[in-house]
C-alpha cells in the first residue's frame, strides 16, 4: 500500500464515524465498507437482514445494532445517535467513497479552514453500466458529513435530508452511488415509492388529478430527456427519462385508484 493510500484520520487525532442503515444488502455492502476503512468507527443499523449482510459487516469490525424499521428519517437519525466520533459521515449501502473523495475528506477535517459544521458532496450515480451525468442526476449534491451534535435527519417518508446547524462547506469529489441493480430494481423502487406517496396523499377530484398526472408525466420526460440533456447519457438516459415519467404518472394513478367512487 502506498503512502497516499495509507493516510487516515488517526494521525490528526480526529475521530470519524460512518453511519449506515441496512437490510439485505449482501451484494453491495462490502464495497461500501471497504471504501471507508479509513474511518475510526463504522455503525450499522440493521432492520432485519436475512442474508449475509451482517456477517460481512462483522468482518469490517462494524458496531451492529438492530432497529425495526422507523422510516428513512428515523432509521438514519438512530444511526447518527449511536455513533461516537467527532464527525459523522452518513452513507447508504449502495454508495462508495472513492480514493479522491477519501483524501478530500481527510484534508477537510484536518484543516477545516472555514470552520464548517457540515460538508456536502456531489453524488455520481452509476446505472446500466455507465456513470449518469445528465437528466438531473448529477451533481445531486447531498449533505452527508456533520460535526457531532450539529446535525439531524429531517423530512417526510420519501425525502430525507441531513439538516445542519451552522455553516455547510462544499467538497468537490463525489460519493459514487450504485443507484439500482438493474431495470427491475428501478421498477420495484418506483412501485414502492409511488405506493408510499399515495398512502399519504388524497384528491377531492380523482379524475382531474389523474389527468394532471398525465400532463406532469409528459413534462417530466421532457425535463429529464431534453431540458436536462438526459439523451446525452444514451440508452440509459432514455430509460431514466421514461421511468421517471412513469413514476410521476403512477403516483397520481394510485391516488386516483384510492379515491375513486365505487360505481354500481
Amino acid at each position: 500500500m502506498n503512502d497516499a493510500m495509507s493516510v487516515s484520520l488517526s494521525s490528526d487525532k480526529l475521530r470519524l464515524s460512518v453511519a449506515v442503515i441496512t437490510k439485505n444488502e449482501e451484494d453491495r455492502i462490502g464495497h461500501l465498507l471497504e471504501s471507508v476503512t479509513f474511518a475510526d468507527e463504522i455503525v450499522v443499523i440493521d432492520s432485519g437482514s436475512t442474508d449475509k449482510t451482517l456477517d460481512i459487516c462483522r468482518t469490517y469490525g462494524a458496531r451492529i445494532f438492530h432497529q425495526d424499521w422507523l422510516g428513512y428519517v428515523g432509521q438514519k437519525q438512530r444511526a447518527l445517535e449511536l455513533t461516537t466520533g467527532d464527525w459523522i459521515l452518513s452513507l447508504d449501502a449502495d454508495e462508495v467513497i472513492p480514493d479522491t473523495t477519501r483524501m478530500e475528506i481527510i484534508t477537510a477535517l484536518s484543516t477545516n479552514p472555514c470552520h464548517a459544521s457540515g460538508f456536502s458532496f456531489p453524488r455520481l450515480s452509476r446505472y446500466l453500466n455507465r456513470w449518469i451525468r445528465h437528466g438531473g442526476w448529477f451533481p445531486d449534491r447531498k449533505v452527508r458529513m456533520v460535526r457531532r451534535g450539529l446535525g439531524r435527519w429531517v423530512g417526510d417518508t420519501l425525502h430525507e435530508r441531513l439538516e445542519v446547524s451552522g455553516n455547510v462547506a462544499q467538497l468537490n469529489n463525489p460519493i459514487q452511488h450504485y443507484v439500482y441493480r438493474d431495470i427491475f430494481d428501478q421498477i420495484r423502487t418506483i412501485n414502492s415509492f409511488s405506493s408510499t406517496f399515495a398512502s399519504t396523499n388524497r384528491s377531492r377530484f380523482p379524475e382531474v388529478y389523474l389527468l394532471l398526472g398525465l400532463f406532469h408525466a409528459v413534462a417530466k420526460f421532457i425535463e429529464c430527456a431534453i431540458w436536462k440533456l438526459g439523451i446525452l447519457d444514451g440508452a440509459a438516459g432514455l430509460i431514466i427519462a421514461v421511468n421517471s415519467s412513469f413514476y410521476v404518472f403512477l403516483k397520481h394513478a394510485k391516488v386516483w385508484e384510492k379515491d375513486i367512487p365505487e360505481h354500481k
